[in-house]
């Protein structure tokens, strides 16, 4: 395994302001609540395009690591990008946490896991097309303009990756087949106000948003599928924190309070809590696979 972590900046005016809450327990939520919620879309991935030692595979969005180190426990070589310094950093311990069980020495981790400024042109000074494989995990389809971002992430990207190399997308499936939706709607009647003055709010997914990044990155789509990723968490505190960890409060808590959003968050939720305090919503995700030029 020979992983490498990348810290990626991309300005968006619109969420330069988000709510300055504590960055790393907001980070570790995510590592330790919501991320592995998408392990279903990342087993599923690997397992359709056979990830393996032979595949070297740049993560855009990496988040705290998990799908990274899922690739990596099946050989593969992981680059990681990502705009949350925290994040990087938990993804970072989990990498070099587990380089022993891969094989590779501690100290020979250290040398490769790294930090950089920069974008995805950037990562590590690599040479073009050192990668036959891009993943974009981070599901599309809940706030407004994100496929922009991942269009212009992918540009940068693209260069880095072999002609023909396979890029995989994610994006949240129809609102009718995911019952987080109804929870995440919460987000969006809070930032009306905000939303009036320009802010990024809350919106339902598109049939066609996974498709519509890829024709905007030149990309040639090549299969699709459907993945179940129920979120289930250990009680309502948990589901708030992971929840409030993804970020898609951000805006609801600049134009009302946290308090008030976390308040309006769990009076969403008690409709899915069972009988024994746990919490528990089912959601399809869509992927994409196309194919770069």
């Amino acid at each position: 395994m020979t992983p490498t972590l990348v810290r990626h900046h991309r300005h968006d005016p619109n969420t330069a302001s988000a709510p300055a809450t504590d960055a790393g327990a907001r980070a570790r939520d995510w590592a330790e609540i919501q991320e592995r919620m998408l392990v279903p879309l990342y087993e599923a991935a690997y397992d359709r395009l056979e990830v393996g030692p032979a595949t070297r595979l740049l993560g855009l969005g990496c988040g705290s690591g998990l799908a990274l180190l899922i690739a990596a426990s099946r050989g593969a070589h992981v680059t990681g990008v990502d705009a949350d310094p925290e994040r990087v950093a938990l993804a970072r311990e989990r990498l070099l946490a587990d380089a022993p069980r891969a094989g590779g020495a501690p100290e020979e981790a250290k040398e490769t896991v790294r930090l950089y400024e920069g974008d995805s042109a950037q990562v590590c000074g690599d040479a073009p097309r050192a990668y036959n494989l891009v993943t974009a995990f981070e599901p599309l389809g809940c706030a407004a303009g994100d496929s922009e971002g991942l269009a212009a992430a992918l540009e940068s990207a693209i260069p880095l990756a072999e002609r023909g190399s396979e890029v995989l997308l994610a994006g949240w499936g129809p609102p009718e087949r995911c019952a987080t939706s109804a929870v995440l709607r919460v987000a969006s009647r809070l930032t009306e106000t905000l939303r009036s003055g320009g802010g990024r709010g809350w919106r339902p997914a598109l049939r066609d948003d996974l498709e519509d990044v890829a024709s905007r990155a030149g990309l040639k789509p090549d299969g699709s599928g459907r993945v179940a990723c129920p979120f289930g968490y250990a009680d309502m505190d948990s589901a708030v924190r992971g929840l409030l960890s993804t970020g898609l409060f951000d805006a609801a808590v600049r134009a009302t309070d946290p308090g008030q959003v976390e308040k309006e968050l769990t009076e969403a939720l008690h409709p899915h809590v069972r009988r024994d305090g746990t919490v528990w919503m089912s959601n399809v995700f869509r992927y994409l696979i196309a194919r770069t030029p």
